[in-house]
């Protein structure tokens, strides 16, 4: 750990993040939580992929 991180902890500890910033910081995390697990059981949608069956052609419209 270098003095740049320990400063920010000196920092952190004598002026710590407002309840605002903390619930923020705990919804993202839930929400990134929530992506992850939803894609575990359910998977990835086809749509979304890079490599579709295209085979190298455009689709016709």
């Amino acid at each position: 750990m270098n003095i740049h991180w320990l400063m920010r902890a000196k920092r952190w500890a004598q002026r710590p993040p407002s309840w605002k910033r903390v619930k923020l910081v705990f919804a993202v995390i839930l929400i990134c939580v929530a992506i992850a697990l939803f894609e575990h059981f359910f998977g990835w949608p086809d749509a979304l992929n890079v490599n579709n069956n295209l085979r190298g052609r455009m689709p016709r419209l």
